[in-house]
């Protein structure tokens, strides 16, 4: 039964796509200000889309969050388009959430939450785009991956604050959420009901007319439903690949240069002692000394500790610097001027009297310059291969900024530039089931993809100081239907199947009254007269429906939505026709009191409790500070998006 309801929904073109759009909350959180397009403002309607107190959402932020937004949707859903994207909400969604995040950081800057420049610094510090060869940070890769996402350093720290301010406020949202074990009780029940009931199918082909579809009918629904018969954008690469080998003649390490690192890290090659300590912290003088006393007749620190209820810590190897930031330079002084095995104190601790056993001294000769010749050489020419790969990276990026083709550069280095076919935007080829991109270009595709258009080489990092390739894209061809002349055969069974879909739901409204009025459905079906799919029936666990995730077939969902006792239509999708969904009988299940799954099912029920807290609070921070939405403008930028009234 399954396995045919999911044939009846599969098409040959342009099955429509579903928007996560729970999802879409944390994409704009985390990009809706970093984003693969330029600015857009400017446009009919005025330059914002809303104000958030005295900030503003404007126009360009909006486009760029919903360029955003498709690209990454495009991972998943290769035929995801802007004008998709828009039809099915997404715009709105963004909008919504951008607000939020506007109003976040208001609130907080009107109540004093302050982010400041050196811990936005450390965030940017992070990002893997703007490290260099050596894993630190590049200003050269950091200008970089702006550039590669059409945003500037002030976008990014304003992306970082929001980020942050929203992270520091609405986390508390989370704190002390339960729920009660009657709840998830309640809940367990409806988890584990069982359902029965009937579906039955009406295809839209079984009520088909045999005329053909004419050529003016053709057209006009192909005109109607571009959409629907969209393939995917497609983009081929161009790369090659080249190694550290690249790299040749790097000199050796000088004496000078090999003098000069040993002298900047003197310090880890001078002679050291550290001391391996154990310490008693009393609270009073008296009661230190009492300790000592008892310490004078052969007893251990341990055990005398343990007899007063008290525990000795072990420090561990301590330097007297160590041991002085730890305590005080008294303390360190007094522990460093003892003997091993020695005892010391009592002596004033910043958290009252301490005694301290000396339980070893380690120390540690000094190494001269001829001692370490060896490790400092092999430190040096690390160090000068590493800028020596910086220079060699920094001269390829300099010849493709100034204009120097793939081609050109390739030709320099020796290499040889392979092309990939055509790809998806996940990286798998277009029109070959199964097929990916090497996998050596995984880390550039979605880079390839942020691209605004062909012949624009980039250099990437494919392994840490070792592995690199220069790319751009080869061929580029945009998301669009084919010319109606490639799919006229399938554009005319379509236009059928409407005709076909449109009586076969004025069939299903008949049979859909019979059976309210206690017709049997099954019989109702089979008095058709027609060679239709048998009536399913359905005896099913909540829990079983569930484990189908989202390959869950929308008749079966509703049926597990419906009361008891009642029918309902449901159309399939592309006109392929009509479900009509019975349900007899609702099954309530029991769950033990000690079942094991009622800890997830609370842990779940509290998630989603303190998402609503989470949007609650939201929404109290909107009214606090107050949002006005541009309508006009926003229209502007819907227009835009979708090339309405072009």
């Amino acid at each position: 039964m399954l396995q045919f309801f999911r044939n009846f929904f599969s098409s040959r073109i342009g099955v429509g796509v579903t928007l996560a759009m729970v999802g879409l909350i944390a994409l704009a959180f985390a990009s809706g200000d970093v984003a693969n397009s330029g600015g857009f403002g400017g446009i009919a309607g005025g330059d914002r889309v809303a104000s958030v107190g005295k900030l503003r959402v404007s126009t360009s932020d909006i486009e760029r969050a919903a360029s955003n937004a498709v690209d990454e949707l495009r991972q998943q859903q290769p035929k995801m388009t802007i004008k998709t994207f828009v039809a099915q909400g997404g715009l709105d969604q963004l909008l919504d959430n951008l607000i939020d995040i506007t109003a976040v950081r208001a609130f907080g800057e009107k109540y004093g939450v302050h982010i400041g420049d050196r811990l936005i610094d450390s965030e940017i510090a992070k990002i893997p785009a703007a490290q260099g060869i050596d894993g630190k940070f590049s200003e050269a890769a950091y200008q970089a991956f702006l550039r590669q996402r059409g945003a500037t350093d002030a976008m990014l720290r304003r992306q970082i604050i929001e980020s942050m301010m929203a992270r520091q406020l609405l986390a508390p949202a989370d704190l002390g959420v339960s729920t009660s074990k009657e709840a998830v009780a309640r809940y367990a029940g409806i988890l584990t009901e069982k359902r029965i009931g009937a579906i039955a199918t009406l295809p839209s082909d079984a009520f088909a007319p045999k005329t053909p579809a004419s050529d003016a009918e053709i057209g006009a629904w192909y005109a109607a439903h571009k959409a629907d018969y969209t393939l995917p954008e497609r983009r081929s690469i161009r790369y090659a690949t080249f190694t550290d080998a690249a790299v040749k003649s790097v000199p050796a390490p000088t004496e000078a240069e090999i003098a000069a690192l040993y002298e900047k890290n003197k310090a880890l090659f001078a002679a050291s002692e550290s001391r391996r300590l154990t310490q008693l912290v009393l609270p009073t003088e008296a009661a230190a000394k009492a300790i000592q006393a008892e310490l004078a007749s052969g007893k251990s620190l341990e055990a005398v500790a343990a007899s007063k209820g008290l525990a000795a810590a072990n420090l561990g190897s301590l330097t007297r610097q160590a041991l002085s930031a730890q305590t005080s330079q008294a303390i360190a002084d007094a522990a460093y001027g003892a003997g091993k095995g020695a005892l010391v104190g009592p002596l004033k601790a910043p958290l009252g009297w301490t005694l301290l056993r000396v339980d070893s001294i380690d120390t540690k000769a000094g190494r001269g310059l001829d001692h370490v010749r060896g490790e400092l050489t092999q430190q040096a020419a690390a160090a000068k291969r590493r800028a020596a790969l910086t220079d060699f990276s920094a001269r390829i990026e300099e010849e493709f900024d100034n204009g120097a083709s793939l081609t050109d550069v390739a030709k320099e280095l020796g290499l040889t530039v392979a092309e990939t076919p055509a790809l998806l935007a996940d990286g798998s080829v277009f029109g070959q089931q199964g097929a990916k991109a090497p996998p050596q270009l995984a880390k550039i595709v979605a880079a390839s993809f942020a691209m605004e258009g062909e012949k624009q080489p980039q250099l990437a990092e494919v392994e840490a100081g070792k592995t690199f390739m220069i790319f751009d894209v080869g061929t580029l061809a945009p998301a669009a239907p084919p010319p109606l002349a490639q799919i006229k055969a399938i554009v005319a069974t379509d236009v059928q199947l409407s005709k076909g879909a449109a009586a076969a739901k004025a069939v299903a409204q008949k049979i859909e009254d019979a059976v309210r009025k206690g017709g049997d459905l099954g019989a109702a079906v089979a008095g058709l007269g027609l060679k239709l799919p048998p009536v399913q029936k359905v005896d099913m666990a909540r829990q079983q429906l569930q484990a189908m995730g989202q390959q869950t077939p929308p008749p079966l969902g509703l049926l597990f939505q419906m009361a008891k006792g009642k029918v309902k239509l449901l159309g399939a999708p592309r006109a392929r026709g009509w479900f009509i969904v019975q349900l007899k009988d609702v099954i309530p299940g029991t769950v033990a009191a000690n079942d094991p799954r009622l800890g997830e099912l609370a842990k779940s029920i509290t998630e989603l409790q303190t998402n609503e807290f989470s949007q609650q609070l939201r929404s109290a921070m909107r009214t606090e500070i107050g949002v006005k939405r541009n309508d006009n403008a926003v229209k502007a930028v819907r227009n835009r998006l979708t090339g309405a009234g072009n």
